[in-house]
């Protein structure tokens, strides 16, 4: 979300420059399309495997509403709106102001001495009540969305602070003082979150304030860092070639992240049996588990090695793709 505000800073002096209906439709479409791009990777591959080893249709009423894309559409679309209305005064106030309210609502709607658990958190019910309990998440044990509507407003501050920062560095000049100051003001958010967050807990599933400014804190620590790598040692980004497989990715980021949602939901279709468990019950593998099983669980004596090389390898093979796509100028935007 960070990213998606400095990236925020390069579109918007176009799109300020633009009449304001054309604005305003620019931001809608992009905002519905990444939603629907969301809702349909959640839907994805439309049918499933029943207990009676039969592909039936997916059920819409236990469809997850919201997800990553989701939250990425409706912070994009809200940021630039307040950007638009506020000026870059007004939208750092605005973030402010967001990451105060939510801790207001926090404290006052949640249950008292236990507002930032899942159970207690205010934005639990409200979910639930807006969205349905079958549309929630539900790797938690309980339906509840990481990326819910009542964690939202935290969230949307985030990307105005990236936006902050990324219309800092396009506005240069990229100098010394740049550094600094990025280094000065996260160090200075780290702090100001480990302070918050003996009132209110850093909580990456919740998204509570405290959370936002320690992201926000160590984010502008590495973009300076990456701004003094790349462009103050003055070394031609070519010859910098740890940089490439952080830029081809960032060349066609959606495309990439939905790829790497729909590859596993379809290869999960294809199953074989293997085994029976102690039921005498069919036990069924597809060819991810099949792969992890049989090639990178029996490495070292830990399991956690094997998974990690596993994820490296499936990182791997998305790199090579997103290069293949940056070499042959292939670039799918929305």
């Amino acid at each position: 979300l960070f990213a998606v505000g400095n990236a925020l800073a390069l579109v918007m002096p176009a799109l300020q420059t633009a009449p304001a209906a054309l604005f305003w439709r620019r931001v809608a479409q992009r905002t519905l399309l990444i939603f629907a791009i969301g809702l349909l990777l959640n839907a994805s591959p439309f049918v499933r495997w029943d207990a009676a080893g039969e592909l039936v249709p997916r059920s819409w009423d236990t469809l997850r509403l919201m997800g990553v894309l989701q939250r990425i559409a409706l912070c994009f679309g809200a940021a630039a709106a307040i950007v638009w209305l506020a000026g870059r005064r007004g939208a750092l106030i605005a973030s402010g102001l967001l990451l105060l309210g939510y801790w207001a609502a926090c404290v006052a709607l949640g249950a008292p001495g236990d507002a930032y658990s899942l159970q207690g958190w205010f934005g639990t019910a409200l979910d639930r009540a807006l969205l349905g309990e079958g549309h929630l998440y539900r790797g938690e044990g309980l339906p509840f969305d990481p990326e819910g509507l009542a964690s939202t407003p935290p969230a949307i501050a985030q990307v105005l602070l990236g936006w902050w920062v990324g219309e800092r560095v396009r506005r240069g000049p990229v100098d010394p003082a740049l550094l600094r100051g990025l280094v000065l003001w996260g160090v200075a958010l780290v702090l100001l979150a480990g302070l918050w967050h003996q009132a209110m807990p850093i909580n990456k599933k919740i998204w509570t304030s405290s959370y936002v400014l320690l992201t926000t804190g160590l984010a502008m620590g590495l973009l300076a860092l990456a701004i003094w790598l790349i462009e103050m040692r003055r070394r031609p980004l070519e010859m910098a070639g740890w940089v490439r497989f952080f830029e081809v990715f960032g060349r066609n980021p959606l495309f990439i992240f939905v790829l790497s949602g729909l590859v596993p939901r379809g290869l999960a279709l294809l199953r074989w049996p293997a085994g029976l468990d102690e039921r005498g019950q069919v036990l069924w593998t597809s060819p991810l588990p099949w792969v992890h099983q049989h090639v990178f669980a029996g490495i070292g004596s830990d399991p956690r090695l094997g998974s990690l090389l596993y994820a490296l390898a499936h990182l791997g093979l998305y790199a090579l793709l997103a290069w293949w796509l940056d070499r042959r100028r292939i670039y799918i935007r929305v």
